[in-house]
């Protein structure tokens, strides 16, 4: 009896047998010239009213791209949906890295879909300061949620936006409440500036916290605890309850020592788990809360007309300073004074009157 060949892979295709066709070529062609196809502004306008993710993702690729021509396209889009925007509730979720908030984020998605609610996740991942690049991996993350049909995820690159988000953010929010989602969940990079963006285009800011990890001294002295509306000690079961109840009321204690806020609401402190689903549905409870009383107050309406003005003087801050960095005669004149300032012959701030003198020529 001969040896089996020890070297040969379990996986190697029998002599003798084809691996068939999964896909025609046909169709193989036909897919990629639909994807060549680039649907028009009304196309994508129409799908989006009827609540389809497919031109919802494109519209929002539009959005996120720089491209003059596509810029134009974006508008056109963003212009349509307006009228059919501002029916949601939008929700900024922050916390430092490891804190589990892509985890939190899937549990209290599900616990919304559960009771009939539509949930867009717009997940902001850091880009890398050296390659650029950006893993993207809140879908991955969102397993169970990425599947359900009354959600939608869609993670983006911050780029070099400070923060992670900003006017490309504001706008995808727009597109999302068009295609009739009810709640609008934006999670922050977590890594410092970005709670600041985030909390100026939501209507309820949740701070992440975790108990044992020695940073309830370092989130009192943040100024990260100013903003928010609600801190919520994840990843409170096990043996770490405990510890996930002392932390509230040390926090509790500390949110008593800031100024009252505006909206006359007094920010809550309360336990979860993302695993265990418990204090799941205490979330929900406490945003209607907050809801309740702003609406009343007339609160809510006047924030959203402040963020609507302050995204307006953010937009003409960033064209400008796209449009006067991408003009060709400051490009040359730019690399001119740079090394002029570097041979200290001429200082930063004789350069810089220099080169914006030359742009508002």
């Amino acid at each position: 009896m001969s040896k089996p060949n020890l070297h040969k892979s379990a996986l190697q295709e029998k002599d003798g047998i084809p691996q068939p066709e999964s896909i025609g070529v046909a169709s193989v062609a036909q897919i990629i010239q639909s994807r060549k196809r680039q649907p028009s502004a009304e196309e994508l306008i129409s799908g989006i009213l009827k609540g389809d993710k497919t031109a919802l993702s494109r519209a929002i690729t539009l959005v996120e791209s720089t491209n003059p021509k596509h810029l134009e396209k974006a508008n056109q889009v963003i212009q349509a949906c307006l009228p059919y925007a501002n029916n949601s509730v939008r929700l900024g979720i922050t916390g430092v890295p490891g804190v589990g908030k892509s985890t939190f984020i899937e549990a209290f998605g599900k616990y919304l879909t559960s009771n009939g609610k539509k949930v867009a996740v717009l997940a902001v991942d850091p880009s890398s300061t050296i390659s650029n690049g950006s893993i993207l991996g809140d879908k991955t993350r969102m397993e169970e949620l990425v599947k359900d049909e009354n959600a939608y995820i869609r993670p983006s690159a911050s780029g070099e936006t400070l923060g992670g988000v900003a006017r490309k953010t504001r706008e995808t929010i727009i597109l999302c409440e068009a295609c009739g989602f009810d709640m609008i969940v934006i999670e922050t990079v977590g890594v410092g500036q970005s709670e600041t963006a985030v909390h100026s285009m939501v209507d309820f800011f949740l701070l992440l916290k975790i108990s044992g990890a020695g940073d309830e001294l370092q989130g009192i002295k943040r100024g990260i605890m100013e903003m928010a509306d609600a801190i919520v000690i994840n990843k409170a079961d096990g043996d770490n309850i405990k510890k996930a109840n002392l932390a509230k009321t040390e926090f509790n204690r500390a949110l008593h020592l800031f100024p009252a806020k505006s909206s006359g609401w007094q920010p809550k402190v309360i336990t979860a788990s993302a695993i265990t689903h418990d204090g799941i549905s205490n979330v929900l409870e406490m945003i209607s809360e907050y809801l309740n009383l702003t609406k009343e107050n007339n609160y809510f309406n006047e924030r959203r007309q402040a963020q609507n003005q302050h995204w307006l003087l953010e937009t003409i801050n960033e064209q400008l300073k796209t449009n006067f960095f991408n003009h060709p005669e400051i490009k040359n004149l730019l690399e001119e004074n740079k090394k002029a300032v570097q041979n200290n012959e001429i200082s930063p701030f004789a350069a810089a009157s220099v080169l914006l003198e030359k742009y508002f020529r």
